[in-house]
């Protein structure tokens, strides 16, 4: 059974924005939200990573 928790509910303008291609791109606030880098060099990482060199700059 799957709740839905206003916790865990993506908002559009605050979690992520339509790109002109028409992508989701997620904003620092959602990944702060989230908790933890994915590793996959999103445009707005506030952890830092960067994906040339999969590493995590401080």
């Amino acid at each position: 059974m799957i709740h839905d928790n206003k916790e865990n509910k993506i908002v559009e303008g605050e979690d992520y924005y339509l790109t002109p291609e028409g992508y989701k791109c997620f904003t620092e606030k959602h990944h702060i939200k989230r908790g933890y880098c994915c590793k996959s060099g999103c445009r707005h990482c506030p952890y830092g990573f960067d994906k040339k060199t999969g590493t995590i700059k401080k």
